[in-house]
């Protein structure tokens, strides 16, 4: 990769004065926030901490010197309150304010607004920030300044020429507001959610639409600038495995670039910062088509949630190099060398097979094996809650080469220990094993192609009854510390009825005797609560157990047949509650965001048709019409908080004729 410096002519914008920082608050919360902390100790700063009601034990919050409290739960009351941020800065006594990413990380009046405060705002210019805040006012700058850009589209006057389209909000990221629509009767509808979405989420409903590009590629150039002239384009990244416009997997350098596109990227993303006189830590985000040619998407004026592949490659420290920079230090001619390739995942507690819907519950375990690096907000026994962003952890791993890299960081997941929540961490281990993606031909519609595959079931495979087997010997064995004959000679040498159990998983129901002889080619060398040895056909594997006292659920984890979590069958199943027919249930907690327009009971609704908007986890999921018929009660309304199960409406299905 070649590095260009690009320092010949000095920011327009006069150089900031030089500054001592402290003490340092994060306005921020989980895996960032805890992250930047981690910094702030080696550079021998005091931290503060802020924290909604919901994370007043949170990670974070532990992590740090002291924290003050944010009155409330929603983002709005508390994250979002640049006013008691700032307060909580000044009671601390701390003399800098950094916004990591999300949150008021792009508001530029938030960073008016701390550094007339007096403190030192560890970010770009405000002027930047604004400037680059609006994705369409960001994109006349940069037709200015000769970066290339996709031509946007009038709405009003689009045809099916023009398809497929994509519509954006001109505020905000992370995927809301934005809608690929194919069918042009449906553009209307999509542009009226896309807005709704972004208004609700960035209190800017304003929405524009561009071509949409088929497998095109995600390419982002990290840079940072000083205020001394110099500008570091820090190689670039891709990041074109998405979910619902949200990044998966990330890495750097992208791959199969050539060079001559890479120093092409490398320069627009230069004349993109100094086009804004850019100071500080961004990212410029390319889409790049299949035949070569980048178009400017926006950039970011904060660290990116994927820059630790560049620390990685680079051998940096970012969040150092922010601070030192808002001290007002110059940065040498020229970046390190960078080596290797570094490849992240990020770890969501969500479900991916089931419309990647939010997970929320206790975290019993979360322990990931191997040399990576693991930046998480969590710790074993903390509760994942429905205020905030489901990401559990990230996950890096830096090797020689790309193939390397990959094949660490997938054996680190496949081995994790994850308790207590579903999570896409198979998902990660089968995109990292695919060969589309070890191959380097990587582009946005990956899930779309692959998605069922990548989330087929596999509990009905040989492998989990030998997991359920040990789930039941772990659970049947006395504790640890008892003669091994006293552990084992109920399974080993009785030859009376075996003892059974039954377990359900991912709605397959097991049941395992006590005893080897019921399980051809298996034998037992050893079980205690926690780890079960078993000789499979000759060889020796091991299963390592988690049982919780307040939990029903056993989880087992091997390298044999992976991670299965089972459910004991109770003997006397407990009676269901029933439900008329066509009620709609919450998937999950939340906020009820919208109603349909005019929805009340006695309207008729078709199949397939969106009734209710519920938010949970920044996420927006829609409640659909089971089927065409009579809407016949509406329990829920827009700012409306619900649980899990709570029964939102009915639809009475019409009857067939």
């Amino acid at each position: 990769m070649t590095n260009t410096l690009h320092s010949a002519a000095p920011i327009a914008s006069a150089s900031i004065a030089s500054a001592s920082i402290g003490s340092l608050l994060v306005a921020n919360r989980g895996e960032i926030a805890v992250r930047i902390f981690r910094t702030a100790r080696a550079l021998g700063l005091d931290t503060v901490a802020v924290h909604s009601d919901p994370d007043s034990e949170a990670l974070h919050v532990r992590s740090a010197d002291s924290a003050v409290r944010l009155p409330g739960a929603a983002p709005a009351d508390t994250y979002l309150r640049g006013d008691l941020i700032i307060e909580a800065a000044l009671a601390a006594g701390a003399d800098a304010v950094h916004p990591g990413y999300g949150f008021l990380s792009e508001n530029a009046g938030f960073a008016r607004a701390v550094e007339a405060a007096g403190l030192v705002w560890i970010g770009p210019p405000p002027e930047a920030i604004e400037a680059m805040a609006s994705k369409t006012r960001a994109k006349e700058l940069m037709r200015a300044a000769g970066v290339p850009l996709l031509d946007p589209v009038d709405p009003a006057a689009a045809t099916h020429a023009d398809l497929p389209l994509l519509l954006k909000a001109a505020a905000g990221g992370g995927g809301r507001g934005m809608r690929v629509v194919r069918d042009l009767d449906q553009l209307k509808a999509e542009l009226d959610a896309a807005s709704a979405e972004a208004r609700s989420a960035f209190g800017d409903g304003e929405v524009f639409a561009e071509p949409y590009v088929e497998r095109g590629r995600h390419v982002e150039v990290q840079i940072l600038a000083d205020a001394h002239g110099t500008v570091w384009p820090l190689g670039t990244r891709d990041c074109s495995l998405q979910r619902r416009h949200q990044k998966v997997i990330e890495e750097a350098p992208a791959p199969g670039l050539p060079e001559a596109l890479r120093e092409n990227l490398h320069q627009a993303a230069v004349a993109a910062a100094r086009a804004v006189s850019y100071r500080g830590a961004g990212t410029v985000e390319f889409l790049v088509t299949a035949d070569g040619r980048p178009y400017f998407l926006e950039m970011n004026t904060r660290l990116q949630v994927e820059h630790p592949v560049t620390e990685a490659v680079f051998g940096l420290d970012l969040v150092a190099l922010q601070v030192r920079v808002a001290e007002g230090a110059a940065l040498p001619p020229a970046p390190p060398t960078p080596t290797g390739h570094a490849v992240e995942a990020r770890l969501y507690a969500e479900d991916p097979a089931r419309d990647w819907r939010p997970q929320t519950g206790v975290l019993h375990t979360l322990a990931v094996p191997g040399e990576v690096r693991v930046d998480t907000g969590f710790t074993d026994g903390d509760t994942v809650g429905i205020h905030y962003d489901p990401m559990l952890a990230k996950v890096v791993a830096h090797a020689p080469t790309r193939a390397e890299a990959i094949r660490v960081l997938a054996h680190a997941l496949s081995r994790a220990r994850i308790h207590g929540l579903t999570t896409n961490r198979e998902l990660l281990v089968r995109s990292l094993r695919h060969p589309e993606f070890t191959a380097g031909r990587l582009d946005t519609g990956f899930y779309e192609r692959h998605l069922p595959d990548l989330t087929a079931l596999t509990e009905d495979a040989p492998d989990a009854t030998l997991a359920a087997l040990a789930a039941a010997l772990a659970e049947a064995a006395p504790a640890p510390g008892a003669p091994l004959a006293a552990r084992l000679g109920g399974w080993r040498n009785v030859r009376s009825q075996p003892a059974t159990r039954r377990y359900t998983a991912g709605g397959t129901e097991y049941e395992v005797a006590h005893r080897p002889v019921d399980h051809p080619g298996v034998r037992v060398l050893s079980a205690t609560p926690e780890l079960v040895t078993l000789e499979v056909d000759g060889v020796r594997r091991l299963f390592h157990v988690k049982q919780n006292s307040n939990k029903p659920e056993v989880y087992v984890d091997s390298a044999f047949t992976g991670a299965h979590t089972f459910t004991p069958v109770p003997r006397f199943a407990d009676p269901q509650d029933r439900t008329e027919p066509g009620s709609l249930l919450a998937p999950m907690p939340g906020t009820v965001v919208r109603v349909a327009e005019g929805l009340a009971p006695g309207r008729p609704v078709t199949a397939g048709q969106p009734l209710l908007w519920l938010e949970a986890m920044k996420m927006e999921h829609r409640i659909l019409a089971p089927a065409s018929g009579t809407l016949t009660a509406l329990h829920a309304a827009t700012g409306q908080q619900v649980e899990f199960g709570a029964l939102l409406a009915v639809v009475q299905e019409e009857p067939q004729s």
